[in-house]
């Protein structure tokens, strides 16, 4: 697929893997379209996207909007559309996460995180995909998490949220290609983001235990590998070995996981005590 002058739109484009897809894709001559919930963070986003620009015409354009905000996300992607015309390709990345111990944290995380991580997922596919029928064509990206096909400890309200898009994808994948719309999903492992940062604030230790052994990915890398798959049409993306292993074998390796993850906790709480 050739991104030169096409409209790629990114929710959660203001930072991290959104933003280092957006600086990609307009290294190789696409127009962008940030939606995300903070001004100045995007502000500090379109001046990155367009340093990395390669043609004068080229646009980098933001849009203040809280994606669980049905009204708001639906609005911002509309004004997004008279500006820049219909999106050619919609890469949902905004997500939240806050990790800790089920019994400690508050419902309205659980629900936060679902409206944000699932349901501004669904809005913004909602509010995009007709335009593509339209023209029957386009590509749509969905940011899952290893956490999406593994649930971790520490995580009952982040890995639910991205189970949830694993399963949006995997029933909507059939409906797309019907009309030819593209569709990926997409598996990070643990990356360098202020996200992450976030995360390990409220990580418990068990969970900073169990992830210690995994790979630490840079923004920069999940970009590429998402960007190949958007060229080559492929619906699971799971950038590196860890992933890919996962991806496939998820259902398998299971077991296998749980055993070595309760070992982890049980160590990990007989040195606390």
């Amino acid at each position: 697929m050739d991104f030169n002058q096409r409209h790629i739109m990114i929710t959660g484009g203001s930072s991290g893997i959104g933003k280092a897809t957006a600086c990609l894709l307009a290294n190789q001559g696409a127009n962008l379209s940030l939606i995300a919930r903070t001004p100045s963070q995007l502000d500090i986003a379109v001046q990155e996207i367009t340093a990395a620009q390669v043609q004068s015409d080229q646009q980098a354009l933001a849009f203040a909007a809280d994606v669980a905000d049905r009204e708001a996300s639906t609005q911002a992607i509309q004004t997004a559309t008279a500006q820049l015309g219909p999106p050619d390709i919609l890469i949902t990345a905004a997500g939240i996460a806050r990790p800790g111990y089920f019994q400690e944290i508050p419902l309205e995380v659980f629900e936060q995180t679902m409206a944000v991580n699932y349901f501004g997922t669904l809005y913004a596919i909602k509010a995009v995909l007709p335009l593509m029928e339209e023209r029957q064509r386009g590509h749509i990206v969905l940011i899952s998490s290893g956490a999406g096909l593994v649930g971790l400890f520490g995580y009952t309200p982040y890995s639910p949220s991205k189970f949830a898009l694993r399963g949006l994808a995997e029933s909507l994948r059939g409906e797309l290609k019907g009309i030819g719309i593209g569709l990926s999903i997409v598996y990070p492992p643990d990356t360098d983001t202020p996200q992450l940062e976030a995360e390990n604030k409220t990580k418990p230790p068990e969970t900073k235990n169990i992830t210690a052994s995994a790979e630490m990915w840079q923004p920069e890398a999940v970009a590429q590998e998402i960007v190949k798959g958007i060229k080559h049409q492929k619906f699971v993306v799971a950038p590196g070995l860890e992933m890919g292993l996962l991806a496939k074998l998820h259902s398998v390796l299971a077991p296998g996981l749980n055993w070595y993850f309760d070992r982890i906790v049980t160590k990990t709480r007989s040195q606390s005590s």
